[in-house]
């Protein structure tokens, strides 16, 4: 492995508030041939009017200061649950999804005071399911989407 690819794998990952500016790019990133079949697709209009929902929180990925990707969080009415979304990682296979997810969790814990946080999944994305079950998240549900299996997963937080 490149000194580069070491470096990936144990660099530290950064989330901020992701800026209007910054959709077109989560757009590209989303139509990538190693992240479109995996995800519903949005369009750049319906990431605008995500963003500007109240209940609606998109955080940008950094990875050694450069934009790696991004998540949509989307706050339950129950004041304790967080939706997770999405997750998209730009450079993936080194680690960045981990590391970006545990950092998510920490913000869901400390700046949000959430508890839970919950996702779907389909069966058929294995790299997904092992990206969520290694920091410890666990299937509580399966319906059928438009002829797919659709697989929900859940982690409980301590609050800190």
């Amino acid at each position: 492995m490149s000194a580069s690819g070491d470096a990936d794998r144990t660099s530290t990952i950064e989330l901020q508030a992701a800026s209007r500016e910054q959709l077109p790019l989560f757009c590209d990133m989303e139509r990538d041939t190693d992240t479109a079949p995996y995800i519903l697709p949005t369009t750049l209009a319906q990431h605008q009017l995500a963003l500007a929902r109240n209940d609606v929180i998109y955080l940008s990925i950094y990875q050694q200061g450069k934009l790696n990707g991004f998540f949509i969080l989307a706050l339950d009415p129950d004041a304790r649950s967080i939706e997770f979304r999405r997750i998209v990682i730009a450079r993936k296979g080194r680690g960045a999804g981990h590391r970006a997810i545990v950092a998510m969790e920490a913000y869901c814990r400390k700046s949000l005071q959430r508890d839970r946080i919950w996702l779907d999944v389909f069966e058929f994305n294995r790299r997904g399911q092992h990206v969520y079950e290694k920091p410890g998240y666990r299937q509580f549900d399966a319906r059928d989407f438009e002829g797919k299996q659709l697989l929900f997963y859940e982690k409980e937080l301590a609050l800190t």
